[in-house]
């Protein structure tokens, strides 16, 4: 089974009406988790830089939601551009009780690609930016007093993959930020966790991985079957809802037992 039956999935009472901000929401992970969100009744805001994909989810999400998504383009390793883009989302939503630090690349690249430029280009790609995310948020999570910062991994550096030094490296760094955001904000009632994604089957990671690649993923999970958006979104929507109130400063895992 690839999938819950909308009818057995959960439903979060303390999502509905909540303002959440997705960053990397137009496609893959990202757009499961726009989906997920606007289907428990979530006022959903979104960042991507991939305009057509973006605004072909809003299209798709707006005729039933009970609040239509709200898509802005935005170049994330920009801050100037990110302060003012979530200032205005902010604004827009009349505050923010979730951050999703969704995005991040996973280009292929090998030590001797490695230049300092380059360097800086990926750890902006994968990793400043869930900083400043949660530092632009953090005053609306205050004034509504609380709120819940899910920043994304990955398995990646925990299984030393090969080809994906940087992009391994920032992603072990987004665990310290987790812990030290939640350490830092807990006192105002702001939650901070970590999620450890598996292989997800989205179109990209398709790209670098044939029929027999994919075998070889399964054959290393504990489960059989393939990790999909949906099943990363439902474990979103249990760390920002009310439920994991006491969850906090600690990575979760939806890998399918990956080893």
């Amino acid at each position: 089974m690839t999938d819950v039956p909308a009818d057995r999935r959960a439903v979060y009472p303390s999502l509905r009406d909540k303002r959440v901000i997705i960053t990397g929401g137009g496609s893959g992970i990202g757009a499961g988790l726009v989906e997920a969100f606007v289907g428990q009744g979530a006022k959903v805001a979104f960042v991507d830089v991939a305009v057509e994909d973006s605004e072909a989810l809003v299209e798709r999400l707006a005729p039933d939601a009970a609040h239509a998504p709200l898509f802005r383009r935005l170049d994330l390793t920009d801050l100037d551009a990110l302060k003012t883009v979530f200032g205005a989302l902010i604004d827009a939503l009349g505050g923010c009780d979730v951050l999703v630090n969704n995005a991040g690349n996973d280009d292929r690249h090998t030590i001797a690609d490695v230049t300092p430029a380059y360097w800086d280009d990926r750890m902006n790609v994968n990793l400043r930016h869930q900083f400043f995310a949660a530092q632009a948020v953090v005053p609306a999570m205050r004034a509504a007093g609380g709120g819940a910062i899910l920043n994304f991994g990955s398995i990646s550096w925990h299984l030393a993959l090969n080809d994906l030094i940087l992009y391994q490296t920032a992603k072990a760094a987004i665990e310290g930020l987790t812990r030290s955001l939640a350490r830092d904000l807990g006192r105002d009632g702001i939650r901070c966790n970590a999620i450890v994604p598996g292989n997800v089957k989205t179109p990209r990671q398709e790209k670098w991985y044939t029929p027999e690649g994919e075998a070889e993923i399964v054959a290393a999970q504990c489960l059989d079957g393939r990790i999909h958006p949906v099943d990363v979104a439902a474990l979103a929507l249990f760390l920002a809802s009310d439920d994991a109130r006491l969850c906090t400063g600690h990575n979760y895992w939806i890998d399918a037992g990956w080893r």
